[in-house]
């Protein structure tokens, strides 16, 4: 550094930093430099990613807006239950009405046959409304019951709604912490070439901190220059794009003609779910 207008290279390191050409991190086990692309091409790929990301929030905030409305139309469409009553009337003053109260449980059984025996239209009558009452009420309940079922219908399709839209949906990004990736650029020597390690952190979606795991040494890399690592049936993997993206599974078949794999959801909403046809660069298998 004698013929430079720095004294160390940590200086130079921090002028790099300051001047914007790199983005420069100090960490316990030294410096990490990340050279920053000016490239319009790179830009253009940023103002398409921001874009994008607003109009998911957009689409979420009309989705939620959309439920909300969807909930008050159905408390406003509530029916509240109220029960009816009927006044108890005697259309024949001189009519009679007696109650015969019998001693011991073995006169209970000619107790009631007398008291069944001394009612009169009058009692039939009151008898009448209540099951006319029993009736509404049961009538209210069904609607009720109905009621439900649609609205649950409604949050069912909803949600199927979601489920299509984040299928369909994918990213051009797809690192995630603590999945297994393999290094294929060449540029870092073959000390690093074809050899894997765990992501510990990303970077502004597209950078990962890597940790090798034969030499534990860490590297920042760019996901162009990683690929995912299908393991073994029967191991754990997390899917990285598409609609299931971010649910961890277990990896059931893979199709070498198809280079794709068959999956089972465990974890979310949908656990249980077996997703056929899902391509090796959407999973990878986790630490």
């Amino acid at each position: 550094m004698n013929a430079t207008q720095w004294e160390t290279l940590t200086d130079f390191t921090k002028w790099l930093g300051r001047e914007g050409l790199c983005k420069v991190d100090e960490t316990p086990k030294g410096w990490y430099i990340q050279y920053i692309d000016r490239d319009p091409e790179t830009i253009r790929r940023q103002l398409e990613l921001e874009k994008k990301k607003k109009q998911d929030l957009d689409d979420e905030e009309k989705t939620a807006k959309f439920i909300e409305e969807q909930v008050r139309r159905g408390l406003e469409g509530k029916e509240q239950e109220v029960p009816v009553f009927t006044e108890l009337s005697r259309e024949n003053d001189e009519e009679k009405v007696t109650f015969n109260l019998n001693k011991g449980a073995c006169s209970s059984a000619g107790a009631t046959s007398s008291k069944s025996g001394s009612l009169g239209p009058s009692a039939l009558k009151t008898l009448g409304s209540t099951a006319s009452v029993k009736r509404k009420e049961s009538s209210q309940s069904s609607a009720q019951s109905k009621e439900k079922k649609k609205k649950k219908s409604a949050l069912d399709e909803i949600m199927e709604i979601e489920e299509e839209k984040k299928r369909t949906a994918r990213t051009d990004y797809w690192l995630q912490p603590e999945i297994i990736v393999k290094i294929i650029t060449k540029k870092l020597g073959e000390k690093y070439h074809k050899k894997k390690g765990i992501v510990k952190e990303v970077i502004d979606k597209y950078t990962a901190v890597v940790k090798m795991i034969d030499s534990g040494d860490k590297l920042k890399l760019d996901q162009t220059h990683l690929e995912t690592v299908i393991p073994a049936p029967g191991k754990r993997i997390l899917v990285l794009n598409g609609g299931y993206r971010g649910n961890e599974g277990t990896l059931e078949s893979i199709n070498e003609k198809t280079f794709s794999a068959t999956i089972v959801i465990e974890t979310g909403p949908l656990k249980g779910r077996r997703v056929e046809g899902i391509q090796y660069e959407d999973i990878s298998k986790l630490a």
